[in-house]
């Protein structure tokens, strides 16, 4: 989860980056927020289906 959370942080401040009226360099910034975008999609999706993690940290855990 705290790959998740981190991911989201990331993308918003790469979309602040993007859209700063100082952004140098934007059209390299566009090709990052693009990788961006895919690796976020896949954290969250990842998360939502329950990644190989779930089992360790679900409070729902029985031993």
């Amino acid at each position: 989860m705290n790959r998740t959370l981190l991911s989201i942080l990331t993308f918003a401040f790469l979309l602040l980056f993007i859209t700063s009226p100082f952004a140098a360099l934007a059209a390299l910034m566009l090709v990052l927020v693009v990788a961006a975008f895919f690796s976020l999609f896949g954290n969250v999706f990842q998360a939502i289906i329950g990644g190989k993690n779930a089992k360790d940290i679900s409070p729902l855990k029985r031993t």
